[in-house]
């Protein structure tokens, strides 16, 4: 690949000193959620320990790129993107096993055969790490202090953020004291005289990861796995960072996605969105300091929700919560600033940081971003259910037809797994959005759901077309309707009707069409992602695992996140088997091969 297009493209780019460093090599790796994972001598819950077994584990498959989902700190949905920090680490992460006093203690709720993550052992971790402390002489301890100095842009905002939430019961900051809540000078300094101890030990909580994540790292780089870290474009409303620089911030406004023909009402996330006008006065120090921080340990970030850089769909916070995100506007509101913004920050990102960025650029994106992108030398997401020709073929494009500068995949961790996507998604379109399209037009949605609809394979909210409506013809019949009244209507039939068919005649498979996926059909589909022109190609390690026996039951429960939801199920899906047993699977070969057969490394 040394001497391709792509490659001299990339020479040329903003970002051409971190490619020299990872090299103009298509690569193949792996998404782990840190979380999902457990060994034999975790406590109930993936950690950094667990980590270098899983840079065993890609070492052992051909991958060179290992994938974290955001690593920060979680409030009580514990969504990774929905963060109480964009600095401070998740201490549930740390591996208890490094200190030898802790050894053979175990946990009341700590059942590694649970299918999900029971989030109350992160107190009975604390409570452990509380004894290691107060044993431990910080008195004299130069690299305590060294690490304080270092981060002393976040580190002690923080954890008097953490202390004073819990001496307000766990209530968000905007219902603190007012001395707490507006950071009274005299007030805060008293506050931490009083609480020094508790204060040291949230302080020394992010020491001891920051050392093992360190550890990680550089375990990676001995074996050539290249850590890739995840960026979220936003952050909690009741975090330490808003409560620090709650200028930052447009409180008025709720974050979110547009609606789309996945989510009929859009999204809502409820972070707020940025006031970079006041960041920018700061010179972008909030910005900056991030990028430093997450430089410690990854050599490559992803950028999450990129597009929102250009553009953020933004909810007035006082909205209807039912109507999700149906009732948002753009900001900025004029599209003709949209490019400039989004350029001035991403190249604000690349020139400060020695990380190679790639990015999420999934949804309804502005060309102005793609273009960007490809200026920067950032690679964008190619996720194969929605690598389409949507406007001509409406089919799937074939590998070599994606894009050489993106990360290809099955799935990603917002999505179903792609065995649940073939049995419940392909060939469907949204209840919800069909649903509200017909009430638009006054179209009585239950008469012509029937017979537009095979309601005994629609699930999940998913309408899966009868094969019957095998025309636009025999859409305007059902609908009652010109083509000029239902423009939107075609577009969504001609880019969903018969998509398993399509796909099955793609991937050149034999026999009748499978209405369940199985182990041959996903490795059908696994190297035809690896076979793509993308010069990354990260797969979850869900999908991955899919070609053994491991996963029992319905696919669709395998999920690790539904948008737009709040749920324990959510952020919490374990795999059911340990990383040792997972190191001695006889699948490993089969990854592999498929890797190396790809010509990736």
């Amino acid at each position: 690949m040394a001497e391709s297009y792509l490659s001299q493209q990339l020479a040329g780019s903003l970002s051409k000193d971190r490619w020299q460093e990872v090299g103009f090599f298509k690569r193949a790796g792996v998404l782990v959620p840190l979380f999902s994972v457990y060994s034999k001598n975790s406590y109930g819950i993936g950690d950094l320990g667990d980590l270098l077994k899983i840079i065993d584990w890609a070492k052992r498959t051909q991958h060179s790129i290992v994938q974290l989902l955001p690593m920060n700190e979680v409030g009580a949905l514990f969504c990774p993107y929905d963060a109480l920090s964009s600095f401070a680490l998740e201490p549930a992460y740390i591996d208890l096993n490094a200190f030898p006093g802790l050894k053979g203690k175990k946990f009341k709720s700590a059942r590694r055969e649970n299918q999900f993550v029971d989030y109350a052992l992160k107190q009975q971790k604390l409570k452990m790490l509380w004894e290691v402390f107060l044993a431990e002489d910080l008195t004299e301890s130069v690299e305590f202090e060294a690490f304080q100095q270092k981060n002393s842009y976040w580190l002690l905002d923080f954890a008097l953020f953490k202390i004073l939430k819990e001496y307000h019961q766990g209530q968000a900051w905007q219902e603190w004291e007012e001395k707490y809540r507006d950071r009274h000078l005299e007030s805060l300094q008293n506050f931490q005289k009083e609480n020094i101890e508790k204060i040291t030990f949230q302080m020394w909580l992010q020491w001891v990861i920051f050392k093992q994540f360190k550890a990680a790292q550089s375990y990676a780089a001995k074996n050539n796995i290249f850590l890739k870290g995840d960026l979220p474009v936003l952050v909690s409303r009741d975090s330490a960072d808003v409560w620090a620089h709650v200028d930052f911030f447009k409180l008025e406004f709720a974050a979110g996605a547009p609606a789309d023909m996945y989510c009929a009402k859009g999204q809502r996330w409820g972070m707020p969105t940025y006031n970079w006008d006041n960041i920018a006065r700061n010179n972008y120090l909030y910005i900056k300091e991030k990028l430093r921080f997450a430089q410690e340990f990854y050599n490559i970030l992803r950028i999450d929700h990129v597009v929102g850089l250009f553009r953020i769909w933004s909810i007035s916070y006082y909205d209807d919560e039912e109507n999700q995100g149906l009732n948002g506007v753009f900001d900025p509101a004029e599209e003709n600033l949209w490019a400039v913004h989004g350029k001035k920050i991403l190249k604000l990102l690349v020139e400060n940081t020695k990380m190679l960025l790639c990015a999420e650029d999934l949804g309804v994106i502005p060309q102005s971003c793609r273009e960007t992108l490809n200026e920067f030398g950032i690679a964008g997401n190619d996720v194969q259910r929605w690598v389409k020709d949507w406007n001509k073929r409406h089919d799937f494009l074939l590998p070599q037809e994606y894009r050489e500068l993106s990360v290809a995949m099955l799935s990603t961790h917002d999505t179903t797994n792609w065995f649940a996507w073939w049995q419940y998604e392909a060939g469907t379109v949204d209840e919800g959005l069909f649903m509200r399209k017909c009430a638009q037009r006054g179209i009585d949605f239950q008469l012509i759901k029937s017979k537009l609809f095979n309601l005994q394979l629609s699930k999940h909210g998913r309408l899966r077309w009868k094969e019957e409506v095998k025309s636009i013809d025999k859409l305007l019949e059902g609908l009652g309707k010109s083509s000029a009244e239902v423009g939107d209507f075609i577009e969504l039939y001609e880019n969903t009707y018969a998509e398993k068919e399509k796909l099955w005649e793609l991937l050149d498979c034999s026999g009748p069409l499978k209405e369940k996926g199985d182990k041959q059909l996903l490795s059908k589909m696994l190297k035809f992602v690896l076979s793509s022109q993308s010069i990354f190609c990260i797969n979850l390690i869900g999908d991955l695992l899919s070609l053994t026996d491991i996963f029992k039951g319905d696919p669709y429960q395998y999920r690790l996140n539904v948008p737009g939801t709040i749920s324990a199920l959510n952020w919490s899906q374990r795999l059911p088997i340990s990383i040792e047993d997972l190191l001695k699977h006889p699948v490993n070969k089969q990854i592999r091969e498929m890797n190396i057969a790809s010509g990736r490394i």
